[in-house]
């Protein structure tokens, strides 16, 4: 997932009884260099005296953070940096901010998303090494090839977090060639209740139709076909609150060169 951060947002930065020492001390400096009390009438009245909080949340320490404007450092002279002006504000341990730029959980599960790695598309098939025309191509996923993939991000202190889940869905089969019947025909093979996909291939089964496969209609000559096997990912994600959501499917692909001769007889 192609997630970038915004040029500005809110995060927690301040445990309640440390945010009062730096406001107070702030105000104590401003006082002795002869700074005019009117101009910290609003910061008092909105930290200290209830409007809307009390003495700086002192009470709650440890049970939540202030949370403060940050510049993408990227992107600090952008106009947008500037764009974040809320005065810190109080946020409790485990409630999502509802403000907008602030980190959410949405926010971490886009950082998740963003990390969430799965294992390459590796497909088996069979006959190995060449195929043969008119005789079918078995292919299939073995359930240990690939499992459901899970990644977790969290805002330490605040008691966020948001977990995506990458869970394999579908392998699509695109012969490499408009001379092909695929199985299904959409080419589209479903997960088996095991978690597998198709059937591998065994002795006896050359001539049966396989559950996920391709049977070519020519031959390829000095050449192969391109098989394309790709594998979608559905993902999704849970966060603190009981928020949760979906996110875009990831889709991974692999190409398997696929030589087909025809069959060779000889007539007497």
């Amino acid at each position: 997932m192609n997630w970038e951060p915004p040029a500005c947002w809110y995060e927690p930065y301040w445990k309640a009884k440390d945010f009062k020492k730096f406001m107070e001390a702030q105000w104590s400096i401003h006082e002795s260099v002869g700074g005019p009390a009117e101009e910290l009438k609003d910061d008092k009245a909105r930290y200290k005296q209830g409007e809307p909080y009390e003495d700086f949340n002192a009470d709650k320490n440890g049970e939540g953070m202030w949370w403060v404007a940050v510049k993408n450092p990227k992107m600090k002279d952008d106009p947008a940096a500037g764009a974040c002006t809320r005065e810190p504000f109080w946020m409790n341990n485990g409630e999502n901010p509802d403000v907008p730029q602030a980190i959410d959980t949405e926010t971490l599960a886009a950082l998740a998303h963003q990390q969430t790695k799965v294992p390459d598309t590796e497909i088996a098939s069979a006959p190995e090494g060449k195929s043969t025309v008119n005789l079918p191509t078995w292919v299939w996923l073995e359930e240990a090839t690939f499992k459901t993939v899970s990644v977790t991000a969290s805002l330490p202190g605040t008691g966020l977090w948001a977990t995506t889940t990458a869970q394999p869905v579908s392998l699509h089969i695109d012969p490499g060639t408009d001379d092909a019947e695929t199985y299904p025909p959409s080419g589209d093979c479903a997960i088996n209740d095991d978690g597998s996909i198709g059937e591998p291939y065994a002795k006896g089964k050359a001539e049966k139709t396989p559950p996920c496969g391709v049977t070519y209609l020519k031959s390829s000559g000095d050449e192969s076909y391109a098989l394309n096997a790709t594998l979608t990912w559905e993902i999704s994600w849970e966060g603190a609150g009981g928020t949760a959501g979906d996110l875009p499917n990831g889709t991974f692909a692999t190409t398997t060169e696929v030589p087909v001769q025809e069959i060779q007889s000889i007539n007497r």
